[in-house]
């Protein structure tokens, strides 16, 4: 159960911010609207009124079965990390969900996607959980929507009422959620739609200034046309194709484009980040975790056919993961969406 102290002021908060936002009340608010900033996700031009608004982190699956997914063509950033049973998950960090009429399927939540999810700020969305979230998913600062008991064996539902599932796919596999019941959900529970001072962080990647090639690294940057995710994710297959006609890697999923089922496109990303992280089985189930607030590891980036060597740290929840280079400077990334393996230290990808 949130706080009700918390959750009066930020019904407050919110009744203000959709008044302004969403009903256009005043022409500050119009003016603000109509305000292009740099979107921190991709660096791609919004309107300050969309910039100021809170994303949605939603945890979707991988199971052949159940693709393809609805609304995770417009995910900004995807993380896909493993979980028990030799299968991955994801985790679609997506900020301009006002309109989706379809998300989904919706899947379950780990104890270790909820530091990657806080970096955004967003409202998380998903399914149930696991036993090891307790205490987490549930603590006053967290918003989340979830269709059924948050960690699984107990917990609050927030929101489970404006869940819905379909007739074309068996359950686990055919729960979804609308914008529209993602917005009434917020409302009801009091949740602020505007990111919030005190956990928002504004400045995450960096991007560059026009393309960035990777060919100021010289030799070191290593030709990267496919990125073999195989063995990271073996059940997957996981696996991106770098396309120069469009400059972005082309994901694909048991050996088939991975595509959004709103769309019927295949995802694409202009980078690529490989994220090795110490991991470690919880009990005999094979629940895993992983460490996502480190400073000691390391992974590639890949952008436009080219892949250099990189360090990563995470110092806590809320402040973004950073991403360097050999020389450690902070790497620059190219302006659209960011796919991102966080891969079980010791498991190889291999890049082609």
């Amino acid at each position: 159960m949130k706080k009700w102290k918390t959750k009066l002021c930020s019904m407050v908060l919110a009744s203000v911010m959709a008044a302004g936002i969403f009903a256009g009340a005043s022409l500050d608010a119009e003016a603000t609207a109509d305000t292009t900033v740099r979107s921190v996700y991709t660096n791609e031009p919004v309107t300050a009124a969309q910039a100021s608004l809170r994303p949605i982190a939603v945890m979707m699956p991988t199971d052949k079965v159940a693709q393809p997914s609805y609304g995770i063509g417009s995910a900004d950033v995807l993380y896909e990390i493993m979980e028990e049973g030799n299968i991955s998950r994801q985790m679609a960090i997506i900020s301009n969900w006002q309109g989706l009429p379809q998300i989904g399927n919706l899947r379950s939540c780990r104890l270790y996607y909820i530091p990657a999810a806080k970096e955004w700020d967003p409202i998380l969305i998903h399914f149930g959980g696991v036993f090891y979230m307790q205490g987490t998913i549930d603590a006053p600062d967290m918003n989340n929507l979830s269709g059924t008991y948050e960690y699984g064996v107990g917990g609050a539902t927030p929101g489970s009422g404006y869940f819905y599932r379909t007739q074309n796919r068996k359950a686990p596999h055919n729960a979804y959620i609308s914008a529209d019941g993602i917005q009434k959900a917020c409302a009801q529970l009091g949740y602020q739609m505007t990111v919030r001072e005190g956990y928002y962080n504004s400045k995450h990647f960096t991007f560059a200034e026009g393309v960035n090639t990777l060919e100021q690294y010289g030799g070191q940057a290593a030709t990267a046309n496919v990125i073999d995710l195989s063995q990271v994710f073996s059940y997957t297959k996981s696996s991106l194709t770098y396309d120069p006609v469009s400059g972005l890697y082309l994901k694909s999923l048991h050996g088939a484009p991975q595509k959004d089922g709103l769309t019927g496109q295949q995802i694409a990303f202009a980078n690529v980040i490989v994220q090795n992280t110490a991991w470690a089985p919880l009990d005999a189930k094979g629940y895993l975790n992983f460490q996502m607030i480190d400073s000691l590891q390391d992974g590639y980036y890949f952008t436009r056919g080219k892949a250099i060597h990189v360090r990563w740290a995470k110092t806590s929840d809320y402040t973004p993961t950073k991403y360097y280079d050999d020389n450690g400077n902070e790497i620059q990334l190219n302006t659209g969406k960011t796919y991102i393996a966080v891969a079980q230290a010791g498991k190889q990808v291999v890049f082609r």
